[in-house]
């Protein structure tokens, strides 16, 4: 696999090698799994969304733009895109997994524990792109104050300035994230 563990998700969009598009699907599978899980609350239809998800994909790469964003938030909006269809019909659609002939995914410990690893990963990964979106400075101040749970006081101390400025760092950082969760739901 050399080469192709190194392309990047483009260039594995761009490509009409299953085995590539299959390398994409190891690297955001586990993201996809945790969104579903989230959205849903339910592990086995998680399974099925994330299926029908990469099978869309799949599908419709040729229509992935890079000049929009990247590989992964378009791959969400194709994840959105089936969730919303799979609320209104009360069902997970299987139209894309039956053109390209997928089997049907049998629920098993081994598919469980990775569901539940991909929670996990997924609140982790998400945060992590929400944080990339503030300045250094930002990021370290809500990093600090907001997910590991330290003071105001303890923070300045160790940026050696006040806690107004701390404050302040903190308050603009989870404003910007607040506004972008808006823009990104609406």
């Amino acid at each position: 696999m050399g080469h192709r563990s190194r392309a990047s998700d483009e260039q594995l969009l761009r490509s009409c090698d299953p085995e590539e598009f299959g390398l994409f699907y190891r690297r955001h599978e586990r993201v996809m799994l945790g969104f579903f899980v989230r959205a849903t609350g339910r592990g086995e239809l998680a399974v099925d969304l994330t299926a029908e998800t990469f099978a869309r994909a799949f599908e419709s790469r040729a229509n992935f733009d890079p000049r929009r964003g990247a590989a992964r938030a378009w791959l969400f909006g194709v994840a959105r895109h089936v969730l919303a269809e799979s609320l209104a019909r009360g069902r997970v659609e299987a139209a894309a997994r039956e053109r390209l002939g997928m089997a049907p995914i049998t629920l098993d410990d081994r598919l469980v524990a990775t569901v539940e690893e991909a929670v996990q990963e997924f609140d982790d990964a998400l945060v992590e792109e929400w944080l990339r979106e503030l300045t250094p400075d930002q990021r370290n101040a809500v990093r600090e104050r907001v997910l590991e749970e330290r003071s105001y006081r303890e923070i300045a101390g160790e940026l050696e300035c006040s806690e107004a400025v701390v404050r302040q760092r903190v308050s603009r950082g989870l404003a910007l994230l607040r506004r972008d969760l808006e823009e990104g739901s609406a």
